[in-house]
């Protein structure tokens, strides 16, 4: 008996743990809550108020698709400045960054020694032409003797009377031939800039020895820069010599037009891309190496285009007002894309094309996240604020 007690003692906790259990559940699951029968309950939706909004269609706008491709901009002229003797450096007039004119002076070399070979020149010529002016009156001398005496003068030694004076007046040719070459090199000792330009790289010093072939300056001309940028083969296809571009150089933060001057007539395997190179004008801060993007129109697309001030964020998403034809509005969830036309966004999904939505007439941009930026115009350079995440349309 008193084994059955003790069964039923260890029994019942259980139980009454497994009905408190239970009822729990039930509580939980509503099961003592009063039932609300079903239906429908009406609700009263806002309506359009015209004193403190408007109301403005979702429009259709068809716009240029554009692609961009990058390069670096290079000069057309550019050019090595080197010696064409070998001399001592003994001045240079220039440093990077200075601009020249054709003609200046620019590196003057040491002249001391050609200007010995040319006097030693001058002195040889001197003697050369004494010697050939000796060598043609003997000789006029001799051929006025045959003529007045024929026979005073065999033919051998009339003849080597001519020889000495052909010689003497080669030699008297070759001295002058000489001097002239000296001259010349002594000419190469100052060294002038070929076409107007800029000086970029100073590769010498005073005092160092030059050597012909070795470059001692570079320069190059700040009006022939372009852009040398490879395009993909299908855009290239579409691009004329001549043709007008749209260039952004991003140190600049500057759009230049650019002007297509030249299409390499080949593609490249590897990259599927035609080198092009665009003239670009004197811009203030342009130089060669810059990072700059070619704007290409790719095609043309339609897309959806919303007032930028109809859109409201709760959270992280955007919501419009939809306004029906009964003047009753709809809170519609819509993604948006780059930004239009001025103050104008693109809408991605959730609307369709003629709905009309309400736009506040003033906007609180806490409210509308958009309205700030999508006041710039379709090429500023306005960025979205952090809050959004929509990129400037190009």
């Amino acid at each position: 008996m008193k084994g059955i007690v003790r069964s039923i003692v260890r029994v019942v906790p259980f139980l009454a743990g497994l009905v408190v259990l239970t009822l729990v559940i039930f509580w939980l699951s509503g099961f003592f809550n009063e039932k609300i029968a079903p239906g429908e309950v009406a609700t009263e939706l806002p309506r359009f108020d015209p004193n403190v909004e408007t109301k403005e269609p979702v429009e259709v706008v068809e716009k240029p698709y554009i692609e961009e491709a990058v390069g670096t901009v290079k000069a057309r002229e550019r050019t090595s400045i080197s010696a064409r003797i070998m001399s001592t450096i003994t001045k240079i007039h220039v440093r990077a960054g200075d601009r020249v004119k054709q003609g200046d002076v620019l590196i003057e070399l040491d002249r001391a020694a050609l200007e010995r070979q040319r006097s030693q020149a001058q002195a040889a010529l001197q003697a050369a032409e004494a010697a050939f002016k000796q060598a043609q009156d003997d000789f006029e001398r001799a051929d006025r003797l045959r003529k007045q005496q024929p026979g005073a003068i065999s033919e051998q030694q009339f003849n080597e009377f001519r020889t000495r004076r052909d010689q003497a007046q080669a030699n008297f040719e070759k001295a002058k031939q000489a001097l002239a070459e000296i001259e010349v090199n002594l000419s190469y000792c100052t060294i002038v800039a070929p076409r107007d330009g800029q000086i970029v790289d100073r590769l010498a010093e005073e005092g160092d020895t030059a050597s012909p072939g070795v470059p001692l300056l570079t320069m190059y001309d700040p009006a022939s820069l372009r852009l040398e940028v490879p395009v993909a083969e299908q855009l290239a296809n579409g691009l004329k010599i001549g043709d007008k571009v749209k260039v952004y150089i991003d140190a600049l933060q500057q759009t230049i037009e650019g002007t297509v001057d030249e299409k390499v007539p080949q593609a490249d395997v590897a990259t599927r891309s035609v080198l092009v190179k665009i003239a670009l004008p004197q811009a203030p801060g342009l130089v060669e190496g810059m990072f700059g993007r070619v704007r290409i129109e790719a095609g043309r697309r339609k897309h959806l285009c919303l007032n930028a001030a109809a859109i409201k964020r709760i959270g992280q998403l955007d919501f419009v007002e939809v306004v029906h034809p009964d003047g009753t509005k709809e809170r519609r969830l819509i993604q948006v894309g780059r930004f239009g036309r001025p103050g104008h966004l693109e809408v991605l999904s959730g609307l369709q094309a003629g709905e009309m939505v309400a736009v506040p007439k003033n906007a609180d941009p806490s409210v509308c996240p958009y309205l700030g930026v999508s006041r710039s115009s379709e090429e500023g350079t306005s960025q979205p604020s952090p809050q959004s995440a929509v990129p400037q349309e190009r």
